[in-house]
């Protein structure tokens, strides 16, 4: 939370200049030849993919933090149904979503989006999900 905080808090140029640098990461990785590109290229490609780099790392975060929580409450109260664990879970970070949007509001340069919320949220449901196949696996003893 308190990266998503720091992340939330930094204005609009201070923002794109991270999505751009992870945007070039990205096109090094899985671009063949980019690497040959001219500097003018290389940062038109990191800007084209900007958008979906700053969608991703949207659902990634609260995926993450989804996970979290729920780890933290399964711990807690063992002896609670597992789908309100993930009810509970759910709902913690949707509430952190949109406190994190209007955050946002506040910080130069950068806006509340609702459609970030509900990317929010789906990030949270794809951790969630992820939670439930890992914790449907049968356990097997390795030892033996």
């Amino acid at each position: 939370m308190i990266t998503i905080f720091l992340m939330s808090s930094q204005p609009a140029p201070d923002s794109t200049e991270t999505s751009l640098a992870v945007g070039h990461a990205v096109c090094t990785l899985f671009v063949p030849g980019y690497s040959k590109m001219s500097t003018d290229d290389q940062l038109q490609l990191a800007k084209k993919i900007d958008h979906p780099v700053r969608k991703t790392a949207h659902a990634t975060e609260y995926a993450i933090l989804a996970m979290l929580i729920f780890a933290a409450i399964s711990g807690m109260y063992d002896n609670m149904v597992r789908i309100k664990h993930n009810l509970i879970s759910l709902g913690f970070t949707t509430a952190y979503a949109v406190s994190d949007e209007i955050h946002q509001y506040f910080v130069p340069g950068r806006a509340c989006m609702v459609t970030d919320v509900m990317i929010d949220l789906s990030g949270a449901l794809v951790g969630l999900i992820l939670v439930s196949l890992v914790k449907k696996r049968p356990y097997k003893n390795r030892c033996n």
